[in-house]
């Protein structure tokens, strides 16, 4: 659903548009920017997707996509509050083309969000069954593992038996306060199933919709739903928001209201442009909370100083910063890599969409769980412990939260009973999203510094281990360390301090 204010910046981009485009002539030729030479990671042939990012401004993103045309690209979506244009051109110099335009002064990067050509969104592509999927579960969301391949058809559990909601003290806490409804928490995943039982009536439709069409949203009836076979925002959206309905499962928070925002390709990616998306979409519609249980592909760590990766880190970095600046705080899964984010080296899992490539990743990101005011989150086990498969790092783990076999929703159509379980610090995540929610309900004026502030300071201080492995090693005190941050969230605090 477009906001009205987004309708008016449409209108004022195109008409700024029309009026350079009759200027042309008279306008003079900047110098053309140099453009940096892309790396190994150089696009394949094909229909390829770019983002061109420019200042912050009606007439600058009007100039940009004059740009993107000059190059002999199609714009296919713009964002003149945070200056970036999502374009798609079959030309394999197409970013140096654009610096090469009489426009190329208002740019400040352009560059490619894959390394395979674009197929999302294309005639003739079949929405059925994802083929890629048996791939997909073995590669990222949430930096996806086989540790987070499903344990289907779990019998219906009862409410007593989780054992990750009784360790944050959500069961106690939605018997004081199970969230409000003017509380809006987006799952930005593969789509809910709200067919389920336990979220009937949980997901608000008309705040819920598809970004995967190369970076636009689309809010047409069922756009929001899970193409056949997929499940993993079902089972995040349990966790967050299951009704307190007396069978199943319970939520963190059951009496928020839940938005469905797809950003997962039927290929099983979540390219820039769909996080892009999912991030304005939640500003623009004023949600109080995203949860993000994957990481942006192709790379699983994106490198400012590598030409293959840097303007869409920033155009990402740019979306998360602008809803921050709206209201929306966010969680993010930390990843299953056993990786510490702390002391990065080198990576050789990624691109994923194409054949991975050693390389220094010193100073790279994992998007966006490690971008600026987004709460990274650990994983821990039944027993406490953290995760084998959770990322961790000293100063980058904000809280932990329970990841091991958590048992949520599940789409009938794919579990008979309805429920399954599954490890993953995309598990972990929905957790400290309910908790944020809870914290918005009690705290509704709070801004998302605030709130990420209460979150830390209310979790439950958990102690690096007395051993560590040399591999692994926890560093830190008991207040804020490498594998736990600030400690396990609690969501009985979240309701009960004021």
């Amino acid at each position: 659903m477009t906001s009205p204010s987004r309708r008016t910046s449409r209108a004022l981009a195109a008409a700024a548009a029309l009026a350079l485009a009759g200027a042309a002539a008279a306008t003079a030729v900047a110098g053309p920017a140099v453009a940096q030479p892309l790396t190994r990671t150089t696009p394949a042939p094909g229909l390829m997707s770019y983002v061109v990012n420019t200042d912050a401004s009606v007439a600058d993103v009007a100039r940009a996509r004059l740009a993107v045309a000059r190059a002999g690209g199609s714009v296919v979506v713009d964002y003149p509050e945070i200056g970036v244009v999502v374009a798609r051109s079959t030309a394999a110099d197409f970013p140096a083309r654009v610096l090469a335009s009489p426009y190329a002064r208002v740019v400040d990067s352009v560059g490619p969000t894959r390394t395979t050509p674009v197929v999302e969104g294309l005639p003739g592509r079949d929405r059925g069954p994802v083929a890629g999927r048996e791939r997909t579960d073995l590669r990222g969301l949430g930096g996806r593992t086989a540790v987070e391949a499903a344990q289907v058809n779990v019998p219906d559990p009862g409410e007593a038996v989780q054992y990750d909601m009784a360790a944050i003290g959500a069961d106690r806490a939605n018997a004081v306060e199970p969230g409000s409804p003017d509380v809006v928490v987006g799952v930005l995943d593969d789509g809910i199933d709200d067919s389920h039982p336990d979220l009937a009536g949980r997901v608000d439709r008309s705040l819920s919709g598809d970004c995967t069409g190369g970076g636009r949203f689309d809010g047409s009836a069922g756009a929001y739903l899970p193409t056949a076979g997929s499940y993993h925002g079902t089972h995040v959206a349990g966790t967050i928001g299951a009704a307190d309905n007396g069978v199943g499962i319970v939520g963190v928070a059951p009496g928020v209201t839940l938005a469905a925002v797809k950003v997962v390709s039927d290929e099983g990616f979540i390219y820039p442009e769909s996080a892009i998306c999912g991030f304005m979409h939640a500003a623009e519609e004023g949600f109080e909370v995203t949860n993000n249980s994957y990481y942006v592909d192709p790379w699983e760590f994106w490198c400012a100083d590598q030409a293959s990766q840097a303007a869409a880190r920033e155009a990402v970095a740019k979306a998360v910063a602008y809803s921050q600046e709206q209201g929306v705080v966010s969680a993010a899964a930390a990843g299953n890599s056993s990786y510490d984010l702390a002391h990065k080296t080198t990576s050789g899992s990624s691109p994923n969409d194409s054949t991975p490539v050693q390389r220094p990743v010193i100073g790279c990101l994992d998007l966006p769980t490690e971008l600026p005011g987004v709460v990274t989150v650990s994983s821990t086990t039944s027993a406490g412990a953290l995760s084998s498969f959770s990322n961790y790092g000293e100063g980058v783990v904000d809280v932990a939260a329970p990841g091991s076999s958590v048992v949520s929703t599940f789409p009938l159509s794919v579990s008979p009973s309805g429920y399954a379980s599954i490890s993953g610090t995309s598990m972990a995540s929905p957790h400290v999203a309910g908790v944020l929610a809870l914290l918005a309900t009690t705290h509704p004026d709070a801004t998302p510094a605030e709130l990420t502030a209460l979150l830390e300071e209310q979790a439950t201080d958990v102690p690096c281990p007395a051993t560590a492995p040399a591999t692994k090693p926890c560093t830190g005190g008991a207040e804020d360390n490498a594998y736990f941050g600030e400690g396990l969230v609690d969501a009985y605090a979240a309701v009960t301090v004021r």
